[in-house]
């Protein structure tokens, strides 16, 4: 597939094919605005419902790094032990969903490409979509043989401060912000410092999601990039957000629009 996305039909149609994992990866995220704590997992809700032969990912825990400040993706050992355990290796097909228009399943979509696994891709529109749809759903957790991951770092589609730092003035590398309005201008924050990294276009993450919690059409994503100012054919965008999620949500849009070369800032702001 041309595209980092399936639609409900398709995973309909595949939900039994041997080579193919269906992870869960739910949870929800407070704005800024309220106290933390502002990270939640609705490992509760795949208790009780979830697609056929999903397992679950706590998106707060079982793909970070422990300890670190800013939610860090694992390290690659952590991360294969995981990917291992739900019985991914590298012929595996992965379909990610979630309950949040996928921010969550982005940030594993990333975390999987990021350790070199090529077969994964997004449920567009996810379990709101599902159910709405009115698609099998069960309560039956999987029996997983394991397998073994063996990760393979890709260097390409992540980015360090270092690198920001070094080329924050070149005007090689656009830097697109997808937090809320309300964090780029500093009027709110997770963090202790205010405002945005300089020279950051602000795309908030939630305004290239349609209603039906899928990504918006590629014609509109383009025509909606190019009012604000991001360019397709920018030589490298790196993308940020608080921590990594929301950015990884930002990279999916960017490339379904058709742009190339992009990264995400772990960690971020």
């Amino acid at each position: 597939m041309n595209t980092p996305l399936v639609s409900t039909s398709w995973l309909a149609e595949h939900l039994h094919d041997t080579n193919l994992r269906i992870v869960d990866i739910r949870g929800k995220v407070l704005p800024a605005t309220q106290p933390p704590p502002h990270y939640f997992s609705h490992r509760d809700d795949y208790a009780k419902s979830h697609i056929p032969n999903a397992v679950f990912v706590d998106w707060t825990t079982d793909i970070v790094e422990p300890n670190s400040p800013s939610n860090d993706i694992a390290s690659p050992e952590r991360f294969a032990s995981l990917m291992g355990q739900l019985g991914i290796d590298a012929d595996t097909v992965v379909v990610i969903y979630d309950d949040a228009a996928s921010m969550f399943a982005a940030r594993l979509w990333w975390g999987l490409q990021y350790y070199g696994h090529k077969e994964v891709y997004v449920l567009d529109g996810g379990w709101t979509k599902w159910v709405a749809e009115d698609l099998p759903t069960d309560n039956l957790v999987p029996q997983i043989e394991k397998k073994t991951f063996v990760p393979h770092v890709n260097d390409s589609i992540g980015a360090t401060a270092d690198r920001i730092v070094a080329k924050l003035d070149s005007g090689n590398m656009q830097l697109v912000d997808v937090r809320s309005p309300a964090e780029f201008a500093g009027e709110a924050s997770r963090a202790e410092l205010m405002g945005h990294i300089p020279n950051a276009i602000n795309l908030p993450r939630k305004t290239m999601v349609a209603q039906d919690s899928t990504l918006l059409p590629k014609d509109d994503l383009i025509a909606h990039f190019a009012k604000i100012g991001i360019t397709l054919d920018a030589p490298e965008t790196v993308i940020y957000c608080n921590s990594g999620v929301s950015a990884s949500y930002g990279m999916l849009a960017m490339q379904v629009a058709g742009a190339k070369n992009i990264r995400v800032y772990d960690g971020s702001w």
